[in-house]
């Protein structure tokens, strides 16, 4: 005892100087990392006090004229484009406002009209400061340059018959070589076509190739940020070879080693895509997740290489996308472009064709009928629940005949006891003769996963139910904020509750609850905790979803709990189901292949485990 106290004492001392010696060194630390910052505050200023205003003034126009003279070297035959002042034109249609710039003689941001941004002003794709479109040229005899670097001359803009813009930038230099970038925007287009001109083509490009490069700034686009990094991705497609991606959640590089089409950097609802109408030959394309501090999302770049004939006059066309994954509007441009809307991908990529064939022009239908969203998602619901309803039936109707066989069964489980291979024989020739199929309850539920990730895929991707309340919710697209918590929960909750979700997994319970009431036995104990452990795990699935979801799934749950009720009550007559039974049972017996050699496995089985019974303990 005495020992124990010693000791006791000894570690509380030991604790003290601990925590007197840590706090001191903390102290003696802080003291001297004050005293060098105060060190290096002095220094500071007495350095800028020894630099004068005008050393100041001085330095900052050597840099100037350092900068202009590099670029002036670079620029080679093409000198005069070297330095210049930025001017902007604005071109615009119904759909779009696009800003050019004589700098590169490229496109400088696009502003799309029809949709809104998270500041309520029309959503912006591009438009950074470090944003560039541009290629390499050979300038001079071991000179080359970035066309984005370079000054072209002024733009031309005219109005063609067609309802089209065509605004022109010419670059020239004193050898007659001279470049054209030709931008062509159309009424109720967001495509714009791109057009290169190149005279002196031979001269301009190394090895007859067009080395591109493309930065852009890509923004925060929707409510949820960690939602909208999850459905962003790098994208592009082969022609022949299909439609491939890379997923951008944590950031994306893609290596692109063989011809293609074009290639995309796509976000939940909208995307920036280069396409060329004669090929890339290669390239790589990579978007880089920015942290969230930043109103922009990732900062995306590509580096494409285009083959050119080994002529003297080279025409490259080119088209950019600056737009929404709206399905029907990619689709019509016939590339291959409508696969940015996701509808299905990994291992559900078959609920696409759900989607396509289906879902869409079924709700496309009703949404002309109606307009209103939140409504349109109610009566597809129960439109899905109408066709889904005969199998819903049989579902029960099997769940009915289990529980009218329950007495059988138990009796069957006394007298075999823990002989499970002997029970199972038993219990197979009981539905049989009885013509019950013990798998009959699963179909609904099987069928409710297709349809689940085919609406999961649909909610999540289709931009007509961005921007658009119902009820409660100021955005069907993303979701609904019933209470702001003041600390982010892991396993993906996040930072909110959503009521939506509440009202899901409630109505969800209740569905669980109500089935196991309604389940004959409930031997595995595993069991008796599904209809709380399956509503929890949803809660922090659901929470982070677009409220068009769980709007469908707490819909649809309340339907299944009326069709349950009236299933159960007013349309199975478990007495008749008795007397069906017992006829069934009297009728000539029709086994199947699978049924007659499932039953020889078993009874084998069984004679082989009575033999070992018999045989046991015998040496």
């Amino acid at each position: 005892m005495n020992m124990d106290r010693t000791t006791v004492i000894g570690m509380v001392l030991l604790a003290i100087l601990f925590f007197m010696f840590f706090w001191y060194t903390n102290k003696q630390q802080q003291v001297l990392a004050d005293q060098q910052k105060h060190i290096a505050d002095s220094t500071q200023k007495a350095n800028n006090a020894r630099i004068r205003p005008e050393d100041k003034a001085a330095a900052f126009t050597d840099s100037l004229h350092r900068d202009s003279m590099g670029k002036v070297s670079a620029a080679g035959n093409f000198v005069q484009s070297a330095n210049g002042i930025e001017t902007l034109t604005v071109v615009e249609n119904d759909l779009l406002k696009a800003t050019f710039s004589n700098k590169g003689g490229a496109l400088k941001s696009v502003q799309l009209k029809k949709y809104k941004g998270l500041d309520s002003m029309p959503v912006m794709l591009s438009g950074g400061k470090d944003d560039k479109l541009g290629y390499t040229i050979n300038t001079a005899p071991n000179q080359s340059a970035e066309t984005s670097t370079l000054f072209f001359g002024d733009a031309q803009v005219t109005k063609n018959g067609d309802s089209a813009q065509t605004i022109t930038y010419t670059l020239s230099d004193s050898g007659g070589q001279s470049i054209t970038h030709q931008y062509v925007i159309r009424t109720g287009n967001y495509m714009i076509d791109w057009n290169i001109l190149l005279n002196g083509a031979d001269k301009l490009l190394t090895a007859n190739s067009l080395n591109m490069h493309w930065n852009v700034e890509l923004h925060q686009q929707q409510v949820s940020r960690v939602y909208e990094t999850q459905q962003s991705l790098v994208a592009y497609y082969y022609g022949a070879d299909g439609f491939d991606y890379t997923s951008a959640a944590a950031g994306a590089t893609a290596t692109l080693d063989k011809p293609l089409d074009w290639f995309s950097f796509k976000q939940q609802f909208f995307n920036t895509s280069l396409i060329s109408k004669s090929k890339f030959a290669s390239g790589t394309a990579q978007m880089t997740l920015l942290p969230d501090s930043l109103p922009q999302l990732f900062n995306a770049s590509a580096s494409m290489k285009i083959q050119v004939p080994s002529t003297a006059q080279a025409t490259i066309p080119m088209q950019l996308y600056y737009g929404p994954n709206e399905y029907n509007t990619l689709k019509d441009y016939n590339n291959g472009m409508e696969n940015l809307v996701n509808l299905g991908s990994g291992i559900f990529a078959f609920v696409k064709y759900i989607n396509r064939w289906l879902i869409m022009p079924v709700f496309n239908f009703i949404a002309g009928l109606i307009g209103h969203y939140g409504w349109v998602i109610a009566i597809l619901t129960l439109l899905i629940r109408g066709v889904t309803s005969p199998l819903t039936y049989k579902s029960y109707l099997s769940g009915a005949k289990m529980r009218v066989l329950k007495p059988e069964l138990d009796g069957l489980k006394k007298k075999f006891g823990t002989d499970q291979q002997g029970f199972a024989v038993e219990q197979m020739k009981l539905f049989r003769e009885a013509g019950v199929n013990p798998l009959g309850g699963c179909m609904p539920a099987l069928l409710q996963i297709p349809i689940f990730f085919a609406l999961y895929s649909f909610f999540s991707s289709n931009i007509a139910l961005r921007g658009q309340g119902f009820l409660w919710i100021k955005d069907l697209s993303s979701y609904d904020i019933l209470v702001h918590l003041p600390f982010t929960v892991p396993l993906g909750f996040g930072d909110h509750i959503s009521l939506f979700t509440l009202t899901a997994v409630a109505t969800s319970f209740l569905i669980s609850v109500y089935n196991m009431s309604m389940t004959p036995t409930q031997d595995n104990p595993a069991m008796k905790y599904m209809p709380y452990i399956f509503p929890f795990v949803l809660l922090f699935v659901f929470n982070r979803l677009p409220s068009a979801l769980t709007w469908y799934y707490t819909v649809s749950n309340i339907i299944t709990l009326g069709i349950q009720f009236t299933i159960q009550n007013y349309i199975i007559d478990h007495d008749k189901i008795l007397a069906q039974m017992d006829a069934k049972r009297k009728e000539p017996k029709k086994v199947s292949k699978f049924q007659e050699k499932y039953a020889q496995v078993i009874e084998t089985q069984k004679k082989v485990q009575e033999m070992k019974n018999k045989t046991g303990g015998k040496k």
